[in-house]
Parts: C-alpha cells; structure tokens; sequence
C-alpha cells in the first residue's frame, strides 16, 4: 500500500461548509483513507495545499474533447449552420490520429484546469480511450450515432458501432472508464435505428447519453410531425429512464421537466455553448426545484472555446439568474454541486465527494492571488471568481495529475506541438 496525504489545505466538504484538514489517500485503491490532522508524516508522498481550496477533482458532464482542433475555426452562427455549413465537412476528414491528438490537447487542458472525469460522445472511441488511461483520468465514452443523410446499411453499422464500443469499452483502463450508448439526438438518428438499438443497449446494462431540446430546431420537427414534445417521444421510445443523461435541455416545458424528474434521467447544462450558439437559457432552477439531477458540460472547443469548467461554473450561475429572472437563482452552492457531485451523479459515476471511502479525485485552487483575495466565502469564489490556472495541483484515481502546475502524465510541449500541426493538416486537406 501506498499513500499520498494532501496537507495543509481547506477542504470543501459535501454539505458546502469548509474546513483547515488533511486528506490521507490511498493510491493502490484510489480512495481517500482519512481526513484529519497531521496526517502527512507518515504518507508515502505528500502534496502541499497550503493557502489553497481542496474540492473534489471537477466532472464535465458532456463535451467532444478531441474538437479542440477546430477551436475558433467557425464561430458567430446559429447551430445547424454552424454544424451542417463547417463543423461536419471538417468532421469528415479527421483521421483516427487526429482524434487522438484532439484528445491529448483536450485532456491535457482537463487536467491543468482540475478536470478529474469527462463524458465525450465522438468519434474513433478507442483513440480517445487510449488518451484518458495515458493521462490517468477518468471517463464515460460512447461513440456519437448520427443516421441522416446515410443509407440504411450505414445507419445499421453506426449504431452496431456504438453498441459495440459500449459494450468493449465499459471498465477500461482499469475501470476509470465507464460507457454509455449515445445516438447523437433524437432529430439526427432515425425511429427505425432508436427502436432497434435502445432496447440492445438496456440489455447490455449501459445508460444512453444524447443531445436534447438544445435548439427550436431540435423542438419544432418532432412536435410538428408527431404532435408530442421531444422527452415525450424519447419515453415511448424507452430513452428516459434513471441512468440516462441528457446534454443541453434548453427548451423544456413544464410536461418534460416532470418527464426528467419521474424518470430519474438527469441533464448536463451547457451555458457557454447555449450562448455563443445562441440556442437560448436553459430553465435550470426549475429543474432544481422539480428535483433533477442537473450537471455541467463545457460542450466541445469548437462551440465554447474553451474546456475549462470554472469558466463554465461562473456562465451557469450568470445565466441562470438571467433565465430564471432572479439573482437569488442558481446560487453558488448549487454550482459548486454542478462542478463536482452533479455532474458525477448526472453520468452516473461515484465521484465528486471529499469523503472517507470516497474516490480520490481533486482539484487543488491557489487562492492566494488577487482576485481571490479576501477569501470570505470559498463557494462563492469557486462559483465567481476562480479560473482555470488558479488550480495548483490535480489528482485522480489517489494519482497526482498535475502538482504545481506540471502535467505529469502527458508531456505538454509535445502536445502542443502535435496538435498545432495536425490542426493545419486537418483544414488543408478539407
């Protein structure tokens, strides 16, 4: 058995409060063995919190990490645009080495910002795999189905793909990787494909993750060709049910958000993404207050542009108040939920807790800077003020992942380097 003991900091605890502790982990099971006292004389290594805020390591509850190569390669557009007119002729034309270099860039930027767990539906899953047991993070991966346009052989083989890598992938890279099938939303795979395939994935035990009333455009073809809402559709096709986690939810109604909390299906709040795409406020008080599980996704590079979860933190509580017409909505203990237990309860993974038997993941804040200086309310600063290179150190799984602010399990300069270039050779091909 070895240790490693995080010392000298002030831990945010699971009811919100904050308090000067220890936390002894041990490394071989990844769970934190004691909080308390003096507990770093006997630790096998150490990490020094001093001056700093310990949180449970952050969960980004849905993104595509590997389009950090089309960071800013089209912006100002509304979604279908956006998607149909630059993001999907690019798509085209990525290779599974591109993905994974995407990958590394994206995980790389995870772990500099305390990111300990993502959910990424893309594509070339074994590649994004490979990336996440490298960096010692942790995941649920689902290969992205998308039928439109394709012929009925080819819409078969991307959802067989989906369920496959479902399937293999669940419990690798020594079960910091869990799975899920993920049909892209309900208006890109057809009702042939999601009645066949939805009822294989629940026999082979793995959630379903898709994108959800994210615009009008998502909204407006299934009531007009159906006569029933968007969730309302996705519960005769058996797709709501606990376990499942849906991205965006921005245009729900009161039926749907009922839908969600009876169903036990949680949704991922995308703020920044809902914004720059203009997609509209999604009504996260009002889910909060029928009491579903609401977590937060930075959403893919391309559409945010960044991953950093802080960022995203800062856009939920800022515009949930706007939504919700109320300063007093989406308050800063509710983010801090959202940044961590949330958005692990949302993907279903046992994360997101300083807790004794709990996993050890962390994310590590310097707050001795200015403008997170006076410190009178550590949750306000993690919902208002910090960023991304406030975060020290970063651990997962009981691993040190960053400490000071050097990446240990990815050398950052290569990586760089590698997705400058494949980012040149993507767009001239295209």
């Amino acid at each position: 058995m070895t240790t490693l003991a995080i010392t000298g900091g002030d831990l945010l605890r699971p009811d919100h409060t904050v308090e000067r502790a220890d936390v002894l982990v041990e490394q071989t099971s990844g769970e934190i063995l004691e909080i308390g006292h003096d507990l770093g004389s006997g630790a096998d290594e150490t990490l020094d919190a001093s001056g700093c805020l310990v949180t449970p390591g952050f969960v980004n509850g849905h993104t595509h990490v590997a389009m950090t190569l089309l960071r800013g390669y089209a912006d100002d557009k509304p979604l279908d645009a956006w998607l149909q007119e630059d993001i999907w002729p690019v798509e085209a034309a990525l290779t599974a080495e591109d993905i994974r270099v995407g990958a590394e860039l994206g995980v790389l930027e995870f772990i500099k910002g305390g990111v300990t767990t993502f959910a990424d539906m893309y594509f070339e899953m074994p590649e994004i795999a490979s990336v996440v047991e490298q960096a010692g993070v942790r995941a649920r991966l689902g290969h992205g189905i998308v039928t439109v346009g394709k012929d009925e052989a080819d819409a078969r083989a991307d959802a067989e793909e989906g369920l496959e890598m479902a399937i293999e992938l669940d419990g690798a890279a020594e079960g910091r990787i869990s799975s899920a099938f993920m049909p892209h939303s309900l208006t890109t795979v057809s009702e042939d494909v999601l009645s066949e395939f939805v009822p294989k994935a629940r026999d082979a035990g793995v959630p379903l993750h898709y994108h959800a009333n994210e615009s009008t455009d998502e909204v407006d073809p299934i009531v007009e060709e159906r006569g029933v809402r968007p969730l309302e559709y996705a519960a005769d096709l058996g797709m709501l049910e606990e376990g499942d986690f849906l991205a965006h939810g921005v245009h729900l109604d009161d039926r749907e958000i009922d839908l969600l909390a009876a169903s036990g299906a949680s949704v991922v709040h995308c703020p920044a993404s809902n914004m720059k795409l203009a997609s509209g406020m999604a009504p996260v008080q009002q889910l909060l207050d029928a009491g579903v599980t609401v977590g937060l996704g930075t959403d893919g590079a391309a559409s945010n542009n960044d991953l950093s979860m802080l960022d995203e933190a800062r856009d939920a509580a800022m515009l949930g108040k706007l939504a919700a017409d109320d300063a007093s909505a989406v308050p800063a203990p509710a983010v801090a939920d959202m940044l961590t237990a949330g958005s692990a309860d949302a993907i279903g993974l046992e994360t997101g807790r300083i807790e004794v038997g709990g996993a050890a993941d962390f994310a590590v804040i310097d707050l001795e800077s200015p403008h997170l200086t006076p410190a009178h309310d550590a949750v306000s600063h993690l919902a208002y003020a910090a960023s991304a290179s406030d975060v020290r150190h970063t651990v997962c799984d009981g691993q040190v992942l960053m400490r000071e602010r050097e990446v240990q399990t990815l050398d950052e300069g290569a990586v760089l380097e590698r997705a400058r270039t494949h980012a040149t050779d993507v767009l001239d091909r295209v």
